[in-house]
């Protein structure tokens, strides 16, 4: 089965003990996406699942503010796990990480974990020990210690104690980029109906009213535009902004969390 992580803890040692214990504990292939911010792991999300093609798997996202308002909980946002077809998507649920899938209406609740709920739960059944429980739950690194656990639980089909929460509490996306590719086009969260998509005809934006074309191929040279690009899920693909023979992040200067409208 695939196994994608994404995470904001994407150095050598971080993403490859990641690595490590998902492929050890899931038998599958791992790949990791390193992201900047919850914006960012909400657009690789969508694009994994779309990516899998109804194939079995699974998605581990924890990518959540850590400071502020992360203060609420004991240690750290919650996840919160749900199917996608034969994906298993398992993510923080606080922040803006499923807020993508929320827009797709990829799940209408999310089952949320307590963590500690989840430990007992698992020490009962002797699935790990009193020293192993003490240590995941303060453990600073949850996405190593806990998520790949929680994941191979599941798949071996303990119910879990959980919380159900509707995917209608997770905030919506802004209107903005939410991933810069290498060339320096910028991904959106919109879609081509929000804005009435129609090549040859132009969107005003935060920054100029641009020209939409349906293809990259067609944008003329030198020119910035608005594109359908490939990023999405199923029919349904993100608007990008791009520069024909340039760089649209650089000459709008545009990142992740940029606002468009």
């Amino acid at each position: 089965m695939f196994i994608v992580i994404i995470n904001d803890c994407q150095d050598a040692n971080a993403a490859g003990r990641q690595i490590t214990r998902a492929v050890t504990f899931l038998r599958g292939q791992a790949t990791i996406i390193g992201v900047q911010n919850d914006l960012e792991a909400a657009g690789n999300l969508i694009d994994a699942l779309d990516a899998a093609e109804s194939k079995r798997g699974v998605v581990m996202a924890n990518v959540a503010p850590r400071s502020g308002r992360a203060k609420k909980w004991p240690n750290g946002t919650p996840f919160g796990y749900f199917w996608h077809k034969d994906a298993l998507v398992l993510a923080s649920v606080d922040g803006l990480t499923l807020s993508l899938a929320k827009k797709f209406k990829i799940a209408q609740d999310i089952r949320v974990l307590d963590i500690s709920t989840v430990l007992r739960f698992a020490k009962e059944r002797r699935l790990l020990g009193q020293k192993e429980m003490a240590r995941i739950q303060n453990s600073q690194f949850r996405s190593f210690d806990f998520l790949p656990k929680a994941v191979q639980w599941i798949e071996e089909g303990y119910d879990l104690p959980f919380e159900s929460m509707p995917m209608s509490e997770v905030p919506d996306a802004p209107k903005s980029v939410w991933w810069v590719d290498n060339f320096g086009n910028c991904k959106t969260t919109i879609l081509p109906e929000e804005i009435n998509f129609e090549a040859g005809k132009f969107c005003q934006t935060k920054f100029g009213n641009l020209p939409m074309y349906s293809r990259l191929k067609d944008v003329p040279d030198g020119e910035i535009a608005l594109v359908i690009g490939s990023s999405g899920i199923g029919e349904d693909r993100f608007v990008e902004i791009v520069a024909q023979g340039g760089n649209a992040a650089k000459e709008l200067n545009l990142g992740s969390g940029k606002e468009i409208r």
